[in-house]
């Protein structure tokens, strides 16, 4: 029987590998993603992110870091997670169908140069597929993070941030690392002053 702390280790060592080929494949478009959200946010839009379980959770995780703070003290950045108003997501589930929870939403909260930021581990999640499309058509700019080989996201959104791998767990892994560096270089370039980059 394998030792427990050989499971764990193994474990962690997949979890840096798995985030270090990411960053190897996407870096100049993750460049390019920050870029946008910061001009989105300096021209007053706002950015409305979604997903499904763990990804919901990564969603109002990454919407709670602009709203209040990342690591300095700089005023609120407008981000909006569709996955917390229950009475919204259900009444839409009940009353049309629950591929439609996110996109609704979009349709009623999205203007033009906002941000839609979705995330599946699998890339073919079919409400946030929806979401995009309609988000596409409102002229915002879609940013999917994704798993796997991407899926349906990779080929419908503007950028897409994929994760090669299977693993659920470390797919979300370096989603959310990649949100925090998001929320990082999105500090540097509107105020100057993240707390470890002196």
């Amino acid at each position: 029987m394998e030792d427990i702390e050989d499971i764990i280790i193994r474990s962690f060592r997949e979890s840096s590998r798995v985030k270090e080929i990411f960053v190897n494949e996407n870096l100049s478009r993750l460049v390019k993603v920050i870029d946008v959200i910061t001009q989105a946010l300096s021209g007053g839009n706002k950015i409305l992110l979604f997903g499904n379980g763990g990804s919901a959770a990564d969603s109002q995780h990454i919407a709670a870091e602009f709203i209040n703070r990342f690591l300095i003290e700089r005023p609120p950045l407008p981000a909006i997670a569709l996955s917390t108003d229950t009475s919204v997501i259900t009444s839409i589930a009940n009353d049309y169908d629950f591929s439609e929870i996110f996109s609704k939403q979009i349709k009623a909260l999205g203007h033009e140069g906002d941000i839609a930021w979705g995330m599946s581990t699998s890339g073919s999640s079919p409400n946030v597929i929806k979401a995009f499309e309609v988000a596409g058509r409102l002229g915002m700019t879609t940013i999917a993070f994704t798993g796997k080989d991407g899926g349906r996201m990779a080929e419908i959104v503007d950028f897409c941030l994929n994760v090669s791998s299977n693993s659920v767990p470390h797919i979300q892994e370096a989603h959310i690392t990649a949100g925090h560096v998001v929320c990082d270089m999105i500090d540097y370039k509107l105020f100057k002053k993240p707390e470890n980059h002196s």
